[in-house]
């Protein structure tokens, strides 16, 4: 069975699988709005069945409010206080060049006040191009930080192989890395896996569930004109640059058969797949519903047997693996990964 914590550190364990905050915030949903009172009805059950770690953003609007309400809800309510964050900075692309110790203090201050939190339990730094200098001064304002102590642990969010050595050799204490890994995107094996295993820094893995698009709803169905929020949108080009939709359609019956076989989902086993790799410590999963809390469940009550992930392996093998490192091709100016994103949210 797959444990339900894991160490990143000595002195600090959280979940397996992380409550996703991206698809709660105001930015993803293309159309209406979200209802947030079942969301906090969802967290405080996940919460009280051990899913206490929680992943936001300083620039994923709303959602570190959110989680603070809920926070302070749980210590009001049970005396409790087990909730873990994992939030990032982010500063603006227009502003790289401008960023100064004052701004990351401020920042972070504003994080804690949000969360209400007096330290955060990991920021995840993320740094969106490389060629504007800065990078390595600002990860040391991170180290500061830490060690006035408003921050107990560092990592990077959506970093590539050379940088995170860099930044290792910089002596920056590095302990995870978030990065997309899934069946859809395989990007890590190909240097990240090993860098990571070679200097002890976790994988904290988001796109498992590739936004929905892995699950049992979009079996048989056929390419989509239309997409209902920014996560389809992106994880539709990953298929695109991987198997393909007639691929994807495969993929989904393949995964459908080896959950059947082990009484899971094909969602499931989607997650059991990431977790399984190697220097995964977590699986990031968008939790927006009282409805996603048994789905998680049911990936510490079931086991995949290693033929299984040979199966899972075979096929993809048969099918290519988008280019380059992790988020190079996000990075990439004029490409079509990067033309989605939006790259100056951190709002004041």
């Amino acid at each position: 069975m797959v444990d339900k914590r894991v160490k990143l550190t000595p002195d600090y364990s959280p979940c397996r699988i992380i409550n996703g905050g991206w698809q709660l915030s105001e930015g993803h949903k293309l159309q209406g709005t979200l209802d947030f009172d079942p969301v906090l009805r969802a967290f405080h059950q996940l919460a009280d069945r051990g899913f206490t770690t929680f992943d936001c953003a300083d620039i994923y609007t709303g959602v570190e409010e959110l989680i603070g309400k809920f926070i302070l809800e749980r210590r009001n309510n049970s005396g409790k206080d087990d909730v873990q964050v994992h939030t990032k900075f982010v500063p603006d692309l227009s502003m790289l060049d401008q960023v100064d110790y004052q701004y990351v203090e401020r920042i972070i201050t504003r994080s804690l006040k949000r969360l209400n939190k007096e330290r955060l339990d990991l920021v995840q730094f993320h740094w969106w191009d490389y060629n504007i200098p800065g990078c390595i001064d600002i990860a040391g304002h991170l180290v500061r930080l830490q060690e006035k102590g408003l921050i107990a642990n560092l990592g990077t969010t959506n970093f590539d192989t050379p940088h995170l050595q860099a930044l290792v050799d910089a002596g920056y204490p590095l302990v995870s890395n978030q990065t997309q890994y899934s069946v859809l995107d395989r990007r890590p094996e190909r240097a990240m896996v090993d860098f990571c295993l070679r200097n002890d820094v976790k994988l904290l893995c988001y796109g498992s569930l590739a936004g929905g698009f892995l699950s049992e709803s979009w079996l048989g169905k056929p390419m989509p004109e239309k997409l209902d929020n920014r996560s389809l949108v992106k994880y539709r080009l990953v298929i695109d640059d991987s198997v393909g939709w007639e691929g994807y359609q495969q993929l989904l019956q393949l995964l459908k058969q080896i959950g059947e076989q082990r009484g899971c989902s094909l969602s499931n086993v989607a997650v059991h797949y990431v977790l399984n790799k190697d220097a995964v410590a977590s699986a990031i999963v968008g939790t927006r519903s009282e409805r996603h809390i048994q789905s998680n469940e049911t990936v510490f009550s079931t086991q995949l047997l290693a033929e299984d992930f040979q199966r899972i392996d075979a096929f993809l093998d048969e099918h290519q693996i988008p280019a380059g490192e992790p988020f190079e091709l996000e990075r990439e100016e004029g490409n079509k990964h990067r033309n989605i994103m939006k790259m100056n949210l951190n709002e004041d």
